[in-house]
């Protein structure tokens, strides 16, 4: 299991998190794309570290078009000797039409076209096939030499795929390296629905689970003393009742029996009640969608839940002794 820790997109600080992280012994380091372009930051730890590999938890792919995503996961990947995972998510539709000023149409069905032309821009630079994509939603036939890069030794980039329903899933399995699944989640729910459907989707291609890097990083609620874990516990509660109030979402909570809490909990937040949509999320409901406990507990139950399946996760405990986390992350990593 590879392990990550979230740095800043503050290029100011980036550098330095990121060195230190890499000398603790994780995997990678990850950076979203909110306030700040996660592009600029990550290429900033890359010139700063020699082993992490560079996540992009997420990239919003809409934004862009496939050719300038291409170039941006190319330029980075080079730069890094092919340590960039380029993590997509496509956002939502609000966000893309009215942030971005860019084009929604069905969602999965773009993103599923977005990817299939960058991997025909990769083929063309990677492998010299000529460059003929044509989609319903993107074009991309032109490539003239001059445009084509020259330095290709690190391969094409990894793309993984943020998803959480069963269409995005299917597209995520049959066109991308792996799969970004959402933290609110639960260990029935990816057995029963989501690694069934990764399989489904793995198998058209003649892949099976084992080619394809899932990357999860749960709700966790932990820390160095009680003061500490309590704030997380609760901290989480929260977590869970914003996400839960969705209704992308409620599958997760159907799984369980509990469907009528996101109904609840939307009710509340559009009446922006948040310390009631929280003394909603009953103890068993916190503990099934997240892990809670000292931190060494919170290891063990990661592991008991997901090692088996899980490729890749998130993992800090914020003012934990250096050398006490390093440890922490041998035993997440031992199988």
């Amino acid at each position: 299991m590879k392990i990550d820790a979230g740095i800043s997109a503050d290029m100011t600080v980036a550098p330095e998190q990121a060195r230190r992280f890499e000398q603790l012994g994780y995997d990678g380091v990850r950076v979203s794309e909110l306030d700040h372009d996660p592009f600029l930051p990550l290429t900033l730890a890359a010139e700063h570290t020699r082993r992490v590999e560079l996540v992009t938890s997420v990239a919003v792919a809409f934004a862009r078009n496939p050719m300038s995503m291409a170039t941006l996961a190319h330029d980075l990947n080079a730069f890094s000797n092919g340590r960039l995972v380029l993590g997509l998510g496509s956002q939502v539709k609000p966000h893309v039409v009215r942030r971005f000023s860019m084009p929604w149409h069905k969602a999965a069905g773009q993103m599923r076209e977005f990817i299939e032309a960058m991997q025909a821009i990769f083929d063309c630079w990677y492998d010299g096939d000529r460059l003929e994509f044509e989609g319903q939603y993107y074009r991309h036939d032109l490539m003239p030499g001059t445009f084509t890069p020259r330095n290709i030794d690190a391969g094409r980039p990894r793309i993984t795929l943020s998803a959480t329903g069963p269409l995005m899933t299917r597209v995520a399995a049959e066109v991308a390296d792996g799969m970004i699944m959402h933290p609110f989640n639960s260990e029935k729910y990816i057995r029963e629905v989501t690694l069934p459907a990764i399989e489904a989707g793995l198998a058209k291609r003649g892949r099976t689970i084992a080619d394809f890097e899932l990357d999860y990083a749960p709700i966790i609620a932990t820390g160095v003393d009680e003061e500490s874990m309590a704030k997380a516990r609760e901290a989480a509660r929260d977590r869970i009742a914003f996400y839960g109030s969705t209704e992308a979402y409620r599958p997760v909570l159907d799984i369980h029996g509990w469907g009528d809490l996101q109904v609840e909990l939307n009710a509340l937040n559009k009446r922006q009640q948040q310390q009631e949509m929280a003394s909603l999320v009953s103890d068993e409901v916190l503990e099934t969608i997240a892990i809670i406990g000292t931190p060494e507990e919170v290891v063990a139950a990661m592991k008991a839940r997901f090692n088996d399946v899980i490729g890749r996760t998130g993992f800090h405990v914020p003012h934990l002794r250096d050398d006490r986390l390093a440890e922490l992350l041998q035993q997440l990593r031992t199988a």
